[in-house]
């Protein structure tokens, strides 16, 4: 412990108390890559055939992946990158937090969390996903786990092509009852459960995003989606038959405690009831970007940042557009992590850059955790191109 205190010590001194991370990437069994994510186009399968191609990137993450009893020990888990005198060095961040949580997220999110309570990924699916649903709290407690708000939005400068269905279904009809969904329940091992003629699909906006609260019913449509969410993996597939491919029965009762497996009248309490047939779910759940302060002011300063994933307690996001040649100061509340999208430049005394394509295990200079302290300190963005602008997603955790 002591060793990896000051490899952290001296990472934190390198980068001004802004951590560099290596690429994390997940794979899923049940998933076909819209091949977004500038892997190279021979690495989708790096983790084997038999688990499926990688169709997600997670950031900033303390969480490990719930990918079955094949799971890697650190799959889903980010490393620290630390470069000291030509030699490399990587930590986990969870490990990392664990020692020095005060110093990394700040005293007050690691007395009240015990750790980072978020993390983001990008979703990167050719098809869109069946129809599923994250518990809450209280039913994910019972297998022990935290239940898992999620945030998406859709950013131009991933999506150059929509893949198969860029529509999301999200809820239920109002007037839907829990008969209803017990019937396509259980005709999950006969047919077609036909679950979806329950739902409605919205065609998905560039450059927008979801407010997704735990307990309700959705599926992904086959845009890459940045996803700020709750450090949790826990789900519920309801839907037994996508585009022609079995979902085994084994992924609605993923998170159901064992002797409820069976019990349609405990799976159907997982929905929240009056979320997914909520009148005015457009109105309530679609995300617009907001402008973090006077568009024209900005503009001026030579950038522009909007929020564009927000109403949760546990999580938001930015989208951060720096002008060519222009250099700009920014303070946070607390830690957060960045993924560049677009551009190169400066993030305090670190490099960054958006890569063009990625070899599975390489180091990028895409992706960093800006502890607390840095980020109510302020930390000078400068984008060093002539030409291009500097685009940024940031995710934050709580505030408190």
């Amino acid at each position: 412990m002591a060793d990896t205190e000051k490899l952290l010590n001296t990472a934190l001194e390198l980068g001004e108390g802004v951590l560099r991370l290596f690429p994390n990437w997940v794979p899923r069994e049940f998933c076909i890559p819209g091949r977004r994510l500038k892997l190279h186009p021979d690495d989708y399968y790096s983790f084997g055939t038999h688990r499926g191609g990688i169709d997600e990137r997670w950031f900033c993450s303390t969480t490990k992946a719930d990918n079955g009893p094949l799971t890697l020990e650190d799959e889903g888990l980010s490393y620290i990158y630390i470069e000291n005198e030509h030699h490399v060095n990587k930590v986990l961040l969870a490990d990392a937090i664990n020692i020095m949580g005060n110093d990394i997220i700040g005293k007050n999110i690691m007395d009240k969390y015990k750790g980072w309570p978020m993390y983001s990924k990008y979703f990167d699916n050719l098809e869109p996903l069946p129809l599923h649903l994250h518990q809450d709290d209280e039913k994910a407690d019972l297998v022990g786990a935290k239940g898992k708000p999620e945030g998406y939005y859709f950013p131009k400068q991933l999506n150059n092509h929509p893949a198969y269905f860029p529509h999301t279904y999200f809820g239920l009809h109002p007037g839907t009852t829990r008969e209803d969904v017990k019937k396509c329940l259980d005709l999950w091992n006969k047919q077609d459960n036909g679950i979806l003629y329950l739902s409605k699909a919205y065609k998905l906006k560039l450059g927008t995003g979801w407010d997704v609260p735990p307990g309700v019913l959705h599926a992904p449509g086959s845009l890459l989606t940045y996803e700020p969410q709750y450090a949790s993996d826990v789900f519920s597939m309801f839907q037994n038959i996508t585009w022609n491919k079995y979902v085994p029965r084994d992924l609605l009762v993923k998170d159901v405690p064992e002797k409820r497996r069976m019990d349609l009248d405990f799976i159907v309490d997982l929905i929240d009831w009056d979320l997914n047939t909520d009148p005015d779910f457009y109105k309530n759940r679609f995300l617009e970007p907001k402008p973090v302060k006077p568009l024209k002011e900005m503009k001026e300063e030579g950038y522009e940042e909007y929020l564009v994933v927000y109403n949760s307690d546990a999580y938001s996001a930015k989208e951060l557009t720096i002008f060519p040649g222009k250099s700009i100061s920014i303070k946070e509340s607390s830690a957060y992590g960045i993924i560049v999208i677009q551009g190169h430049g400066r993030f305090g005394v670190l490099d960054i850059e958006s890569p063009s394509m990625i070899r599975f295990g390489e180091m990028t200079r895409d992706e960093l955790f800006i502890t607390a302290e840095a980020a109510r300190r302020g930390i000078e963005i400068k984008n060093t191109s002539k030409v291009e602008n500097l685009v940024i997603l940031k995710h934050l955790g709580p505030e408190k």
